[in-house]
């Protein structure tokens, strides 16, 4: 069974955000996702200050078995990149929700993570 923390919200798509302070969440895949994908040998993330609509694509994955597309969960603004995946990207197998963090953001509406799956709907999503 995959680990899913109850203190993060998630999406459809295998990202989860976590909140921090200031309006800025964290964003990145989920250990359920990392396991499908297989070893990571690339990410592609977006420049800082980049704007993303909810569900842009602000990145690609690439593993030994498939390059998937990595989608906003919120709308909002790139406010940091986790420059570390540039040199290290098997921390998105590793360590999914610590060091293998992708971006974070400054989200437009606080009130838009609310409204994202909590662990045990997401527990359900993947079954």
């Amino acid at each position: 069974m995959a680990d899913i923390p109850d203190d993060l919200k998630f999406t459809e798509e295998h990202e989860y955000v976590r909140s921090t302070a200031d309006g800025i969440v964290e964003v990145g895949i989920t250990d359920y996702a990392q396991g499908e994908l297989g070893d990571v040998v690339f990410i592609e993330l977006p420049q800082v200050g980049t704007k993303l609509a909810k569900h842009d694509v602000f990145g690609t994955i690439e593993a030994v078995k498939a390059v998937s597309e990595l989608f906003s969960p919120l709308a909002g603004e790139v406010t940091e990149i986790n420059s570390r995946l540039d040199q290290e990207p098997a921390l998105v197998n590793s360590d999914p929700y610590g060091a293998g963090w992708m971006i974070r953001m400054r989200v437009e509406n606080a009130a838009d993570v609310d409204a994202l799956m909590d662990a045990a709907a997401y527990a359900g999503h993947v079954g």
